[in-house]
This record gives structure tokens, sequence and C-alpha cells, in this order.
């Protein structure tokens, strides 16, 4: 990938601040127990904590390679960063609500009366938007520095790279659009198939590294 070495800009600087915060927001309990019981009921949120963390930091890293990529700031990235931005911290609590009742499930705490069965269909809708606005404006990104590669002066291989990333990110936002429509025609009887989809975000990735490989290896660059 491009590597351009800068100072920090003021709009990563903000940038980081945010997702400092967004990761703040996912914390289990901000209170120290104050008795064992109340230890373990902290200690089982832990795993939905943990997959939201990494969920949230995915996102922070391809933020932060467009910016350590591309020196660029114009007014365009301002407005998709502030957006983005402003997408994750609102994605913060349903991104932790949807894995704490997946998660649960898998540590026999059920459903209990947190959520009605005829409402997960629109969570998963809910999940869904997000990913598409979140991985949709990432992909903007990337494409605004492809759009602007010969004044950027980006070689071929590094074009390749910025493209891929383009593919790489609205791959993702597809597969989020998938899922919505598997839950608004489906409802609660597709809802599985909903949430499986995104496993195809596995399948996208592995087959758009494998192209940037083939197209760098035949451009001759090195990927670094």
């Amino acid at each position: 990938m491009p590597h351009r070495h800068r100072e920090v800009s003021r709009i990563e600087g903000f940038s980081d601040a945010v997702f400092g915060f967004a990761i703040t927001l996912l914390v289990v309990s901000l209170e120290v127990p104050r008795t064992f019981d109340e230890l373990l009921h902290v200690m089982r949120g832990f795993p939905a904590f943990a997959v939201s963390f990494v969920l949230i930091f995915q996102i922070w890293r391809r933020h932060y390679l467009f910016f350590r990529s591309y020196d660029i700031e114009d007014s365009t990235v301002v407005v998709l960063t502030g957006a983005l931005l402003f997408v994750v911290l609102f994605y913060v609590y349903p991104l932790k609500f949807v894995w704490s009742l997946a998660l649960a499930q898998v540590q026999g705490d059920g459903e209990g009366e947190r959520i009605r069965s005829e409402q997960w269909p629109l969570l998963m809708e809910i999940y869904g938007a997000g990913v598409i606005a979140i991985f949709g404006l990432l992909a903007l990104l990337y494409a605004h520095a492809y759009r602007l590669r010969a004044q950027l002066g980006l070689s071929p291989g590094e074009s390749v790279w910025a493209r891929v990333q383009v593919m790489r990110n609205a791959a993702i936002a597809l597969w989020g659009v998938l899922s919505m429509l598997i839950c608004v025609a489906g409802g609660r009887a597709w809802l599985s198939a909903a949430g499986f989809v995104y496993f195809g975000i596995g399948i996208s990735e592995w087959a758009l590294g494998e192209y940037n490989g083939r197209m760098q290896r035949k451009l001759g660059s090195v990927r670094l």
C-alpha cells in the first residue's frame, strides 16, 4: 500500500478521539464491581465487548490507513470523515446490543425480556444499515483518492491498491444490503440467513486480496 510520512493532522487527531470515545461507550460497566457477583456479571459481558471492540478497531484501521496512504484533506475528505464518525458513534449501541444477544444464547443466558421475537428482523435491519453506512463511506473516501491518483502521484501499483480498497469496503456494504433485503423479504423465518450472510465478508476479503496480489505481481510492484 502507499505510505506518506507526515504529521498527524487535526482531522486525524479528532477522528482518533472520537474512535476512543466510541470504545469507551462499549465498556461493560464504568463502575468498579462492589461484590463478586457483580464482577461475574461484568465478566459475562466481556465476549460482546471483545467482538465489538475488534469490529470498531477494524473500522478505525481502515480509516487510519487512508490518511497514512494519501496526503489529502480537502472538503470532501472532511465531510466524509465527519459523516463516518457520526455513524460510528450512533452505531456503537446497536453493535454491542446485537452481539450481546447473540453471545447470550451461546452462554445460555437466553434473550430474556431484552427483545421480542418479532423485533429481531428490525434489529438486524438497523445493524445492516450501520454496516452499509460505515463501509459505504469508507468506499467513498478511497474512491475520492483514486479519482485524484494523478494529482497524488500514485504509482500504478498504488492505484490498484486504492481501487481494491474501494471494492473491499463496497463489498462489505453490499453484504449489509443483502442481509437487510433478506430480513425485509423473509422476516423472522429467514433471520438466521440474514446473519450468516456476513460470513461472506471473509470470501470477498480473500478474493479481493488475491486479486490485488495478482495485479501487484503483474505490475512488478512491491506491496508495502
